[in-house]
């Protein structure tokens, strides 16, 4: 066999596992992201819960002023918020949680469809990702 053809094996893996690498490195900052924008979202909609309390609610205790939450206004305030600021880029966005475990915080829990740029035999088609936040409203 002349050198040549011992040479053409070695530059056809070589460049299959670096196009490998690339599309690895891709699809994974494209999942980070994705995954940044979507707890964007979901702070942002976390906060505009944690201000969904009834002003006449609000009370003075020992421990400064309280802003009682309920899980339906947190409910309400991020189905709101998410209809007005939208999801941009984001694939069928959906809401798994929106409550408050204790009447001070909300806690909000999205998930989105990501789908990576490159499709391969190494990847999902698209893989369902959820994050979540929680907020807190101080009042002074």
């Amino acid at each position: 066999m002349n050198e040549r053809g011992s040479i053409l094996p070695l530059v056809a893996g070589a460049l299959a596992l670096g196009l490998g690498m690339i599309f690895g490195v891709t699809s994974a900052t494209s999942l980070l992201i994705e995954r940044a924008r979507l707890y964007a979202l979901a702070d942002a909609a976390a906060t505009a819960a944690a201000e969904s309390f009834a002003p006449e609610r609000v009370r003075l205790t020992s421990s400064g002023v309280v802003a009682p939450l309920s899980s339906g206004d947190v409910r309400r305030s991020v189905g709101e918020y998410l209809s007005r600021a939208g999801t941009g880029s984001l694939e069928a966005v959906a809401v798994e949680s929106a409550r408050t475990p204790d009447g001070i915080v909300a806690e909000v829990v999205l998930s989105s469809v990501w789908s990576p740029p490159v499709i391969s035999e190494f990847f999902p088609p698209s893989l369902r990702i959820s994050v979540s936040a929680s907020s807190q409203a101080i009042i002074q």
